[in-house]
């Protein structure tokens, strides 16, 4: 195929075609009619020999095919757009505008108060706006509606970039009045009522059922190898909820270690290094590739990482 007769504005159809996989939705986004969209679409078919997009019960499905060209269409127009990209100096102090991170619990907590310590003296005219998982979709990452996630992932599209901002490890946190601190070994973690909290990903999730044990995460798979299981009292989705609910007197949260640093300061609890061997996790930050090159998310990338890094110094256990 002779590269000359290829239209690139195509390329442009057929990425925004496999995410919105609707013709009408698709020429909105662009700006065009209907029909103008609808015949993109069929050129792309004769482009290409292949229907690209088949009518099902599901709506418009993409083909085989297609599902092998989108990250490779993806990557050719974020390329094309770095090339074209004005090339530009990013000054921090004299910027306005708004980040947006869609933000973990965990990562709201422990990070973002840093972060915004930071811009206050670097980039006093940045105000941030932090999202919740539930908030966001991976196409507003992908296409940088979004500046950048943070939590903990399994997974992640493989065009997205990503970078470890700290790993942490966990801790333990009981009421003062806990009897449980005086002797706190596995026998008697085990004894005592326990709080657990989700591992947040994208999207709202379901209620949890204490015997899902595949579920439950590192502590309960790091007790399933010793043979041994907890007895969770109360389900949270929030961190700061555990550590304010592991005041009361017969309650256990085990937590994350910078989260659980937060608490250091509060007379009401103390905290204990686990019992037993948990492994440790990474907090990752993941962003669009459209924004890779852009010399503002460079600037904030850097500073996220030496914020984490200035944080990942200390341990509540140490």
């Amino acid at each position: 195929m002779n590269i000359a007769r290829i239209d690139l504005n195509l390329l442009v159809y057929l990425d925004v075609l496999l995410r919105e996989r609707n013709v009408t939705k698709s020429a909105a986004h662009l700006g065009i009619t209907q029909p103008a969209m609808s015949n993109g679409l069929r050129r792309l078919r004769e482009l290409l020999d292949d229907p690209l997009l088949v009518r099902t019960s599901d709506g418009m499905t993409p083909t085989e095919r297609a599902l092998e060209l989108q990250p490779q269409i993806r990557d050719v127009l974020a390329n094309i757009e770095r090339a074209v990209e004005p090339q530009s100096t990013f000054d921090p102090s004299t910027a306005t505008r708004v980040v947006r991170i869609m933000a973990s619990d965990y990562a709201e907590s422990t990070l973002i108060p840093g972060l915004l310590s930071r811009l206050a003296i670097e980039a006093p005219n940045i105000t941030l706006d932090v999202l919740t998982p539930s908030d966001v979709s991976l196409e507003d990452v992908e296409q940088g509606r979004v500046d950048m996630l943070l939590n903990r992932f399994d997974e992640m599209p493989e065009s997205f970039h990503q970078s470890t901002v700290w790993r942490d490890d966990f801790s333990c946190l009981l009421s003062i009045d806990n009897p449980l601190n005086k002797n706190f070994n596995l026998d008697n973690y085990l004894s005592g009522r326990h709080v657990w909290v989700s591992k947040t990903g994208m999207g709202a999730s379901v209620g949890m059922n204490p015997q899902d044990s595949q579920r439950l995460g590192w502590v309960d798979e790091a007790l399933k190898t010793l043979g041994k299981e907890r007895r969770i009292t109360v389900f949270t989705r929030h961190y700061l909820v555990a550590a304010l609910l592991s005041q009361q007197a017969d309650l256990i949260a085990t937590l994350p270690s910078q989260l659980v640093r937060l608490q250091i300061n509060n007379p009401l609890v103390r905290m204990h290094k686990p019992p037993f061997s948990i492994p440790s996790f990474e907090l990752k930050m993941a962003w669009s590739p459209l924004l890779q090159h852009n010399p503002y998310h460079q600037w904030i990338r850097r500073l996220v990482v030496e914020i984490g890094g200035e944080l990942s110094e200390y341990s509540p256990n140490e």
